[in-house]
């Protein structure tokens, strides 16, 4: 299914929204953001690459006030979540966030309380949402993907390589991102007004005079531990499984037997992830239900908030999950 939708203007709000805390993840401080009543639904918003849980500054207390309990999570390498893993975790990749995220529903939102949770995800947030779903589907009513990654290869290409071919491509990847100077590459992109031309890539409007957007993913990304938790994601996605990356996942999703409804937002002006992939991906699975938002980028939830607002609560309202 596929809806077409106008958008509005654009808000520009301040991301320090609702309470902020820190939980332990293998010892790890993991921050998140909680917001509206405790025994109202869960709802857990997973930003995207380079962001955290204050990208979601204008989506959270709406929903807060629409009747759920709001967390905003930071995904280990991210926000204000740790950067130096201290040999507790090697690499980062979708599959060891979905596990963060699945100890944070366990632990944090405590779903045997409070009932299972709404997953809404950005990009790599939506990746995460749907490999969580992948692993443990008891805990998730429902997964809203605002974009979904990884849609290139939507009808999985199934190559086997021998054992030596990815010992030496893995090889070469980690030495690779060991030898590339990336802490001198994210200096010179989080000091200067690089920043502006790469977040720009993500939206159809403007971004030059938002600076709290500006701030979201450059304070994070000064951290003394930053780009060392940039090469652990980077070889750790680049080396993951084929059975961790996205087709695969919603090959797995789909044969689930009590499979939860999944919801794709798209922008039509995504330049990251363009729409076209988005009707390919569905033409291949049905079932998943699109909806796209005209003059909207990658960073849909954002950059118009008011609409995104109104399809996420019009979702749910369908599904009776408020009730």
């Amino acid at each position: 299914m596929q809806t077409n939708i106008e958008n509005e203007g654009p808000l520009m709000g301040s991301p320090n929204w609702g309470e902020s805390k820190n939980w332990y993840y293998k010892d790890l401080r993991v921050h998140f953001r909680v917001t509206g009543k405790a025994s109202n639904p869960p709802i857990v918003l997973i930003h995207g690459f380079g962001a955290s849980s204050d990208h979601w500054r204008s989506n959270a207390e709406v929903f807060a006030s629409e009747g759920f309990r709001v967390y905003g999570i930071d995904l280990m390498g991210f926000g204000k979540s740790e950067q130096n893993f201290q040999g507790k975790i090697k690499y980062l990749d979708n599959q060891i966030w979905a596990n963060q995220l699945a100890s944070f529903l366990d632990e944090v939102v405590n779903i045997k309380k409070n009932g299972k949770a709404i997953l809404i995800g950005n990009s790599l947030g939506a990746l995460t949402a749907i490999t969580t779903l992948s692993k443990r589907a008891e805990l998730i009513k429902t997964v809203i993907a605002a974009p979904l990654p990884e849609p290139v290869f939507v009808n999985p290409i199934r190559i086997f390589f021998p054992s030596w071919i990815k010992k030496v491509k893995s090889f070469l990847i980690k030495l690779i991102f060991h030898l590339f100077p990336l802490k001198t590459l994210v200096n010179i992109i989080s000091k200067t007004k690089l920043i502006t031309f790469a977040l720009q890539g993500a939206y159809f409007r403007s971004i030059l005079n938002d600076n709290f957007l500006k701030r979201i993913v450059t304070v994070p990304a000064r951290r003394v531990y930053a780009a060392k938790a940039l090469r652990s994601m980077c070889i750790g996605m680049s080396n993951r499984p084929n059975s961790a990356k996205g087709p695969y996942v919603i090959e797995k999703i789909k044969n689930l037997p009590n499979r939860p409804p999944i919801l794709l937002i798209w922008g039509n002006q995504d330049k990251l992830i363009p729409i076209f992939l988005a009707k390919k991906l569905i033409k291949f699975h049905p079932w998943l239900k699109l909806t796209v938002i005209n003059e909207a980028g990658h960073c849909l939830h954002d950059e118009v908030p008011r609409l995104f607002n109104q399809i996420v609560l019009k979702w749910l309202k369908n599904l009776k999950i408020s009730e």
